[in-house]
């Protein structure tokens, strides 16, 4: 068998081989003089690469430039001695990544300089064009999800305000997911109206939607109506046993309004709920499991309740996974003149009535601080329609509530009442209602509002319902 030889290519061959290179080279020596150019090369700049040998290579930097800051890579490179890449602009508008190689001998010593030139235009036109698209998407997917949010909206929820916008968003993403969602806000804001949108949109929304007013519950009915019990559990409990507001939550939503009302005592064992997903009845060794959706509501400070011991950090952190926080009515004023018409139509429909709310009458309406947000301009306008005399709804008309400035003295109150047309029955539940609204803005908690008061929470919640503060 013969031996195979090895044929070393000759000059001209590798000359020929590096033209057909997809890669821009250029071979020049450590002073930077041209010694050879491929023809890729020529074909990207638009000149003959090879008019140039024996020339400073620093001339064709120049004129590939359309702008020049500082030294061209040659100079970096014999400098630093170290590789380097950059992308310039041709004047063709190219876009031209070079990466620069010095070349040394065995004692180290740079004797060639090596350039592999290609040309990016248009990896970077391709980039350049996908985060437009991007962009397009982005400002698309906005577009689409203000749509859902709308179209997912019913006629009797109002969403004009930015932040109310924004916040209902919030909603169609939280639908799709079983993550505990803490609402915040003042009483009245429309915080259950939020939690059943939310329940109105996801996949729970054909299984039961629990709504436990805890603030209405008396506190020592709290562990029955919460966990329910076993026939005979207790003194004075059903033959029959009863099925508690948790358990009857299986399979849908659980939303816990005024969350911050909750004793020490009923929040432990409210942990052990969300914790394991299961209750266990007063008077029962016999645990049920659960599948629930857990919403909470509050219009106290439950980190300052927490910070004074009187809510269990472990069950905040729980419920509190993702915090919604709505704003009072007095900061999106401009939903009022929309909430007022839909309530004028909700009653005007109700009563067979034809009433108008008249442009003065709006003006009072828009000043108004509304003590009880949306609650109490529902409550407010079903009464001008019920015992309004006229179609169209004047100032006279209104409660002298919205009329005449907060903060007066009890016996300031009294003398506003000082009419010969107020009979007993309205001044006291006029008086009783500028009370409530007194002590609800001295105070930060409804709690603390019912023990100044000296009434039971209980009682100030079904006032505070009543007359719609």
């Amino acid at each position: 068998m013969e031996n195979s030889e090895t044929k070393e290519l000759d000059i001209q061959t590798l000359y020929c081989l590096l033209d057909h290179c997809k890669l821009g080279i250029i071979i020049a020596d450590a002073k930077g003089m041209i010694l050879w150019g491929n023809d890729y090369y020529s074909a990207m700049a638009g000149f003959n690469v090879k008019d140039f040998i024996g020339q400073d290579i620093r001339i064709i930097s120049r004129r590939n430039l359309v702008t020049l800051s500082g030294p061209v890579m040659a100079d970096q490179v014999l400098e630093t001695g170290e590789e380097l890449t950059d992308i310039v602009t041709y004047p063709n508008e190219d876009f031209i990544a070079t990466t620069l190689t010095p070349v040394r001998d065995s004692g180290g010593v740079i004797r060639y300089l090596i350039y592999s030139v290609t040309n990016c235009s248009e990896s970077i036109r391709m980039q350049s064009e996908l985060n437009q698209l991007n962009a397009r998407n982005l400002a698309l997917e906005s577009q689409l999800n203000e749509l859902l949010t709308s179209s997912l909206l019913s006629k009797d929820i109002i969403v004009s305000d930015i932040r109310m916008k924004q916040i209902y968003k919030i909603a169609t993403r939280l639908a799709s997911v079983t993550t505990s969602v803490m609402i915040l806000g003042e009483s009245g804001v429309g915080k259950d109206v939020y939690a059943k949108f939310i329940h109105s949109i996801s996949n729970r929304k054909n299984r039961n939607f629990i709504h436990v007013n805890l603030g209405a519950i008396p506190k020592s009915l709290f562990e029955s109506e919460l966990f329910g019990y076993e026939a005979g559990a207790f003194t004075g409990a059903s033959k029959t046993g009863k099925t508690g507001l948790i358990e009857l939550a299986d399979g849908g939503t659980l939303f816990l309004d005024e969350i911050g009302e909750l004793g020490l005592d009923i929040q432990a064992k409210l942990l052990q709920v969300v914790q394991e997903r299961s209750v266990r009845r007063i008077g029962s060794a016999r645990t049920v499991p659960l599948d629930i959706r857990i919403i909470a509501a509050t219009n106290r400070n439950l980190e300052q309740m927490v910070k004074d011991g009187q809510f269990r950090l472990d069950l905040y952190y729980r419920l509190n996974v993702v915090t919604v926080e709505i704003p009072p009515l007095r900061e999106r004023t401009v939903e009022i003149p929309l909430l007022v018409n839909a309530f004028l139509n909700r009653f005007n429909k109700k009563y067979s009535t034809h009433k108008t709310m008249g442009a003065s009458a709006m003006d009072v309406l828009m000043r108004h601080d509304w003590p009880g947000n949306i609650r109490e301009l529902m409550h407010i306008i079903e009464s001008l329609v019920v015992i309004g005399t006229n179609d169209v709804i004047t100032p006279a008309e209104l409660p002298s509530s919205l009329t005449v400035p907060g903060g007066e003295s009890i016996l300031g109150m009294i003398s506003d009442l000082d009419s010969p047309d107020l009979n007993l029955k309205d001044a006291t539940v006029l008086l009783e209602k500028r009370l409530i609204c007194e002590a609800l803005k001295r105070h930060k908690t409804t709690t603390a509002a019912a023990e100044a008061m000296g009434v039971d929470i209980s009682t100030l919640s079904k006032k505070r319902k009543k007359y719609g503060i």
